[in-house]
Parts: C-alpha cells; sequence; structure tokens
C-alpha cells in the first residue's frame, strides 16, 4: 500500500517524507487555508520535496472551469494530480484530462457506483471517504470492498485511494481489503509507530545497556 499524506503544512510533509513513508501529498482548500500561505507557493513548494503525485483540488463547477483550472496547476509541478469532485461536470472534465494524459483523483466517492462512474470516465485514483461515512453511521470500509471487487471484476486500473482516515484500524483495513493508496493525515500516520511493547522494549534494552556499562567500568 502506498501512503499518501494529508496535509499542506510543509514541515509536517518534510518530517514524514525523512522518514520515508510519504509516496504522495493530497491537498485540498481547506488544508491550504489552515496552512495559511499561499495556494500556489504552497503547492511549489510540497513539488519540489515530493516526488510522487500531488493531488490540487479544482473549485470550478462546470467542467470547463475544472479544465480552466488543471491548465493552471499543472504548471505548479510535474507530478500534480488534478483533484475534482463526483459530479456530471466532473466526470466530463476527468474523461477530457484522461483524453491528455493528465491525471486525476476524483473526490468526494460515498458509494461504490461512484467509483464505477470514475473509473469508466477514466480517473487515476478515487477517494471514498471512510470517516465521513462512519460518521454517519454506515461502514466506510465496506464500500472499499465492494469497490475493489468491482474494479477486479472488469480489470479497471484505477486506484483506490482511501481517504478520510481517522485512526490506524482504518489503514490495516483498507490494507487488507487491497486499497491501493492511503491518504493519512500526519498525526495519524505517526501513530503508526506506536505500540506499548515496542515501547517496553526500548526501556528493557537501555536499562540493560546502562548496567552492563556500569559493570564494565
Amino acid at each position: 500500500m502506498k501512503f499518501f499524506i494529508d496535509s499542506a503544512d510543509i514541515d509536517e510533509i518534510k518530517k514524514a517524507n525523512g522518514m520515508g513513508l510519504v509516496d504522495g501529498v493530497t491537498t485540498n482548500p481547506t488544508l491550504i487555508k489552515k496552512a495559511g500561505r499561499d495556494h500556489q507557493q504552497t503547492i511549489e513548494e510540497i513539488s519540489s520535496i515530493i516526488d510522487g503525485p500531488i493531488s490540487v483540488e479544482t473549485l470550478g463547477q462546470t467542467c470547463d472551469e475544472m479544465l480552466a483550472e488543471a491548465d493552471t496547476y499543472l504548471t505548479w509541478g510535474d507530478n500534480i494530480v488534478i483533484k475534482i469532485v463526483m459530479t456530471p461536470e466532473g466526470m466530463k472534465a476527468v474523461k477530457e484530462l484522461k483524453k491528455r494524459n493528465v491525471k486525476t483523483n476524483v473526490t468526494l466517492v460515498f458509494s461504490p457506483l461512484q467509483a464505477l462512474i470514475a473509473a469508466k470516465a477514466g480517473a487515476t485514483y478515487i477517494s471514498p471517504f471512510l470517516g465521513r461515512l462512519d460518521d454517519i453511521g454506515h461502514d466506510g470500509l465496506t464500500i472499499i470492498d465492494q469497490i475493489r471487487t468491482i474494479f477486479d471484476n472488469y480489470a479497471y486500473d484505477t486506484q483506490i485511494l482511501a481517504a478520510s482516515i481517522r485512526h490506524p484500524m482504518h489503514i490495516l483495513s483498507a490494507a487488507q481489503i487491497g486499497a491501493d493508496v492511503a491518504t493519512i493525515p500526519a498525526s495519524t500516520l505517526l501513530r503508526l509507530f506506536d505500540h506499548p511493547l515496542t515501547a517496553n522494549g526500548i526501556d528493557s534494552f537501555l536499562s540493560d545497556a546502562k548496567q552492563w556499562l556500569h559493570a564494565k567500568a
């Protein structure tokens, strides 16, 4: 499974990338606003740090508006993926960008049929939002399983990008089901290191080492 970091915070991205954990980055208007920086400068800096795909979200409502934004975003880096919402106009834009060999990420996917539509339009990635489905009493992981089955049945090469990750178990379950990518907040990514037996083992090793050094002295 590939890990994308869901962030527009340059320090977070650098820290995670330094540990070899970042295969790509996803951004959205909310993350850009939270970072408190210029949109273009932020994306250009991320592109200079990360070799993998960087999703940049369009805001237009019509196909033509989305395509115009895509033309601008593609000048911001060599690894830009155009993030487009799951709407009829969005799928028209995805189809056109596919013809131009431009990678796309269809966002705000909440059902397997939406994922199927996006795959038929030629999306590179589809982003089902697990956490938001869980919030309304649905099992977000179920649609990952359903999408995986559909894509495998018909040999779609669209990648499943598990989004709205809330905790490590989302990542584990999505990986077991067969999601291609998980896009993860930096705080959740760091929690993957945590296990009480690891912490206890480190403490034990350090204690034994100190005793050995003391005895040797």
